[in-house]
């Protein structure tokens, strides 16, 4: 186009030395292609980088210094943490803190599984019968965003099995159960105030059905 390397420069807005190199790049070789970079040889083969992914996979709770020391073991050869973390995050696995929860044991995964099967094919209409009631507290200085239903406000002292019958159970549950009818299911969990023998005689006395919860299925 007859530019001079300035105006070339303005044109592709680019620096004038870029051009400059460019052009006596084409003057001296006849092409302007991207001469190749050597770059820093890599630390582990593919296969290594297989093997600490398939590691990482088989053992969720190890670490990448433990990782290292299993490279190293295997190969003979020291890698840094993070090459290690780095062919982790390209296969995809990052690291993760693990979940606090309560462990359970044996009769209680069963007795959860058993629960779980019995329900799993109930019908929205099936549970629309069921009225859960639990407690919890709340904050009065700022929003938990927990409470989207009205909420009964125990005022003072502790609920008690009492307390939850004549605050709870009289005054809400037993005129709920009547609007259903005879498929009114109650689900409480195992808190010690819904299981007080004043509570089970109140429930027996009605004729009010409780679905039983295994133990600690309200974790």
């Amino acid at each position: 186009m007859g530019l001079s390397q300035a105006d070339a420069a303005r044109r592709l807005n680019v620096s004038r030395s870029v051009v400059q190199r460019l052009w006596d790049q084409y003057q001296s070789e006849d092409s302007v292609s991207r001469r190749p970079v050597p770059g820093r040889p890599r630390a582990t083969t593919p296969a290594e980088d297989r093997f600490l992914a398939l590691s990482a996979r088989r053992r969720r709770t190890t670490t990448v210094l433990q990782l290292v020391a299993d490279h190293f073991q295997a190969s003979g050869r020291r890698i840094s943490a993070t090459t290690v973390r780095n062919h982790l995050h390209n296969a995809g696995l990052y690291a993760r803190r693990p979940v606090v929860c309560v462990p359970l044991n044996g009769r209680q995964r069963r007795n959860r599984l058993c629960r779980a099967r019995e329900h799993v094919s109930w019908t929205q209409q099936q549970w629309a019968s069921v009225l859960f009631t639990d407690e919890s507290r709340f904050t009065m200085e700022s929003d938990s965003g927990r409470g989207h239903t009205d909420l009964h406000v125990f005022h003072g002292g502790t609920v008690t099995g009492l307390r939850y019958r004549d605050e709870i159970l009289d005054p809400y549950v037993r005129p709920y159960a009547a609007a259903i009818g005879n498929d009114f299911i109650l689900m409480d969990d195992n808190a010690r105030p819904h299981r007080a023998r004043i509570v089970e005689e109140y429930l027996e006395d009605h004729g009010l059905e409780r679905m039983e919860w295994p133990a600690r299925s309200q974790t």
